[in-house]
């Protein structure tokens, strides 16, 4: 389960901020975070305003590529086959990961595919308008981990007591 903080809208003309990723098992308590430093000179305060952290903060992060490949080696490291790409918005979370990975190691260990929470969600309700929001045990605080850690909560619950067919190698 991975969830993103960004400066902007899309990855490339603005930044992933930090990421924050939740193997999905049953004790939930391997993950990862990243912090990245801005790769634009460009962003929307706003945006930025919802990681809690300042422009003059990101600058100091970690370099990109080095995250990304720290990134790797984690999946690498606590997953076998190939790793399945989880988020609560995986149309935003994605795109910025699957950008980062290519853009500055040429390669995703997630490949080109990924799965929404939501989605999954609703099929088992059979209802495109199911709420699971609440279904989270963690706050949704917009840090990363926290959030991905609500959102792999929820996944689980689903495999648990909804008979969701997912593997938790």
């Amino acid at each position: 389960m991975v969830d993103i903080e960004s400066d902007g809208p899309i990855p490339g003309d603005f930044s992933m901020i930090s990421f924050g990723a939740v193997l999905v098992d049953e004790h939930l308590d391997r993950t990862f975070y990243g912090q990245l430093r801005p790769i634009s000179e460009v962003y929307n305060k706003d945006a930025l305003a919802v990681s809690g952290f300042t422009r003059e903060e990101t600058l100091q992060f970690n370099e990109p590529k080095t995250v990304m490949l720290d990134f790797k080696n984690w999946i690498i490291e606590n997953s076998k086959g190939r790793p399945i790409f989880i988020s609560d918005n995986n149309g935003f979370d994605w795109m910025f990961i699957c950008w980062y990975f290519h853009h500055f190691i040429q390669e995703n260990p997630f490949g080109y595919s990924s799965r929404r929470l939501s989605d999954l969600f609703c099929g088992l309700e059979k209802d495109t308008f199911a709420k699971w929001k609440h279904l989270r045990k963690t706050l949704h605080t917009h840090n990363p981990v926290d959030d991905a850690m609500g959102n792999a909560e929820v996944l689980l619950m689903m495999k648990q007591e909804m008979d969701l067919k997912i593997s938790l190698k």
